[in-house]
């Protein structure tokens, strides 16, 4: 498809108050600094994050990205959001042009914490994360602690995914140093960039998944 325009709906994860250094924060500026389309919002809630006001919320802004011909949506999820946009295609009703899937926790992390372990166990197939957008990317450290055993392998395999690993990338967030992650922005651009590491590192006071 050659889209003559896209939209990026950008969706953070547990404990993100959209910290201006994270990744995310730096590439929904790059975006708009271009003239792209950008919704970053503050999800409710996301010390203590709700999975059915969550989800809501995720279907509202999705319906008030622009669709049809021409028009490309683009969704880039770090951490919990990955899990609440398998939620969501599970439900059915999602569709995207473009997905990116960056750092999900696994289950069992999920199960250790009260505020997120409804996030667990989405019940996504390949099937339906294959038909609810026509490319999926997901993106890794290999060596995640909210991971144990590597997004690879626990998602990239069985949701039948195309995966960036990134070597020593751990959560792929501040405490990692992403910060400013060149790559991201080159793939939302173009999709057929492969996601790479920065090198540079940063801290932020609040890690997790």
């Amino acid at each position: 498809m050659t889209a003559t325009s896209r939209s990026f709906l950008i969706l953070h994860g547990w404990q993100n108050h959209r910290s201006e250094g994270h990744w995310q924060h730096w590439l929904a500026d790059r975006l708009t600094a271009r003239g792209e389309r950008v919704t970053y919002p503050q999800l409710p809630d996301p010390d203590d994050p709700d999975l059915d006001v969550w989800r809501e919320r995720f279907h509202a802004l999705l319906a008030a990205q622009p669709a049809g011909p021409g028009h490309e949506r683009v969704v880039v999820c770090h951490s919990l959001a990955v899990q609440l946009w398998l939620h969501a295609v599970a439900g059915g009703g999602v569709r995207a042009e473009r997905v990116l899937l960056v750092a999900p926790p696994s289950d069992e992390v999920l199960d250790r914490y009260r505020e997120v372990a409804a996030f667990a166990r989405s019940g996504a197939t390949a099937g339906q994360v294959a038909a609810a957008a026509g490319l999926t990317r997901l993106v890794a450290g290999d060596d995640d602690p909210y991971c144990p055993g590597g997004a690879a392998e626990r998602y990239g395999l069985p949701l039948a995914l195309d995966t960036d690993v990134v070597p020593g990338g751990a959560h792929l967030d501040l405490p990692a140093g992403y910060g400013a992650w060149p790559s991201v922005l080159d793939w939302c651009l173009d999709p057929a960039v492969r996601i790479t590491a920065r090198t540079a590192r940063a801290t932020d006071p609040r890690p997790g998944p």
